[in-house]
């Protein structure tokens, strides 16, 4: 019974780290080019196609640092 309430916080908790707030997506831009970003929920990252960068989301923390972001093809 333990185990079962575990394996069920641990899904539930995976599937909430694994979204975003979209009033928080609403509001947040590129630091670089200030562009709207897009989700990719299961990369966990924020794209700026503008700049050609994708910012990390970890533990449901958008990294909104140039030098955490990583190069993507534009």
């Amino acid at each position: 019974m333990r185990l079962e309430k575990t394996r069920l916080f641990l899904q539930d908790h995976t599937i909430m780290s694994a979204q975003i707030d979209p009033k928080l997506l609403e509001i947040l831009v590129c630091p670089l080019t200030k562009s709207p970003l897009r989700y990719d929920a299961p990369a966990q990252e924020l794209i700026s196609d503008q700049a050609g960068l994708a910012y990390p989301i970890r533990d449901g923390i958008p990294i909104m640092l140039v030098d955490e972001a990583r190069q993507i093809e534009k």
